[in-house]
């Protein structure tokens, strides 16, 4: 039996569609989702900024495995804001660095949704 989440979806789909939830989530920070995409995300996301706060090459390399190659408003790729930006914030904290928010059924199919966002 899995220990993650299959979310109805084949194993590269559902990779794709994490990579691309995490690399959202750390050029806005903030993003809404569903709940059970939350709590996957949520663990994903832990191990970014762990690889992050290591801040060595192979941690980067491993990073970039995940992390897209996208920039945010201000022209800053995603994985150099986890590495210069992100991961400093978290450095004297051991773990647990999003937050996942109920936010009620989504309108139109009932699913429930969740804001997921990094703690400050």
């Amino acid at each position: 039996m899995p220990t993650y989440r299959k979310l109805n979806r084949r194993t590269d789909q559902r990779k794709a569609m994490l990579r691309d939830l995490v690399t959202h989530l750390i050029l806005h920070e903030r993003i809404e989702t569903t709940q059970k995409k939350a709590k996957e995300l949520g663990r994903l996301m832990d191990r970014m900024i762990s690889l992050g706060k290591k801040g060595t090459l192979e941690a980067r390399r491993r990073a970039a495995r995940t992390v897209r190659f996208l920039e945010d408003e201000e022209g800053q790729n995603a994985l150099k804001k986890l590495f210069e930006d992100i991961a400093p914030r978290y450095s004297d904290r051991e773990g647990g660095y999003t937050r996942i928010v109920k936010a009620g059924p989504r309108r139109g199919d009932g699913t429930e949704m969740a804001i997921i966002e990094l703690v400050e």
